[in-house]
């Protein structure tokens, strides 16, 4: 079994490679779409959802058989034609040109493979089985859905801006990593999304540094 390295990709305004255009492809498409990357789709036919992305302009199109030449300038393909010699094909092709390739049918014989995902705004959770099928990370994202739920979404907004202030108005390392560690509590996040605006940075602080006294002992390793 191959031990996976996680890692999140900046792809906005990527080229990324969707070979394929059935529902495995529908799927692998609509995940390069969240983060902006250009997504092009190479395959005679399509889904409904994925020709209407076409047609809105949220994907390019090539409506034919798979060719190398679609890998140029491309940061990433995704091998998901229902041919699994073709697959493997295209990712030995792109592998030849240091593309790193995702294998719909056969994870592990490709450079990646794509968790399971959870986006609550900028918070993104995954799981993965490590190329042991979809089922366990799938049911895992679902129970972690229920925990995280869309207040999550102002809540990475408000820590980001949180974030900004500690490190604007904290020289410590050690103090900033205990007061973003403070910040993140379940207490702290209610009342963070209660408080109409964020812009007094001494009250924050203050508030931190309250927060922080109450939680010591605790692991706030958050960075700086």
């Amino acid at each position: 079994m191959a031990n996976w390295y996680p890692l999140l990709l900046k792809l906005e305004g990527r080229k990324c490679v969707v070979f394929g255009g059935g529902a495995v492809a529908q799927r692998k498409a609509g995940g390069l779409l969240e983060t902006g990357a250009d997504v092009l789709v190479v395959s005679p036919r399509l889904t409904p959802e994925l020709l209407e992305w076409s047609r809105r302009g949220r994907l390019r199109w090539t409506a034919r058989e798979a060719e190398e030449s679609d890998l140029d300038g491309a940061a990433l393909a995704f091998a998901a034609t229902d041919r699994p010699d073709l697959n493997r094909r295209l990712a030995e092709a792109a592998a030849g040109r240091g593309i790193p390739a995702n294998v719909a049918d056969d994870g592990e014989s490709g450079d990646f493979i794509v968790p399971a995902v959870l986006r609550r705004g900028g918070l993104v959770l995954t799981a993965s089985a490590s190329g042991a099928g979809p089922a366990l990370p799938v049911r895992i994202i679902g129970e972690l859905a229920e925990r995280y739920g869309h207040d999550y979404n102002e809540n990475v907004e408000i820590l980001r801006t949180i974030r900004r202030i500690v490190k604007s108005s904290v020289a410590d390392p050690a103090e900033r990593r205990a007061l973003l560690g403070a910040a993140v509590t379940d207490e702290a996040l209610a009342e963070w999304r209660a408080a109409s605006r964020l812009d007094d940075a001494d009250g924050l602080v203050a508030r931190l540094r309250q927060l922080a006294k109450r939680t010591e002992g605790t692991d706030t390793s958050c960075g700086t």
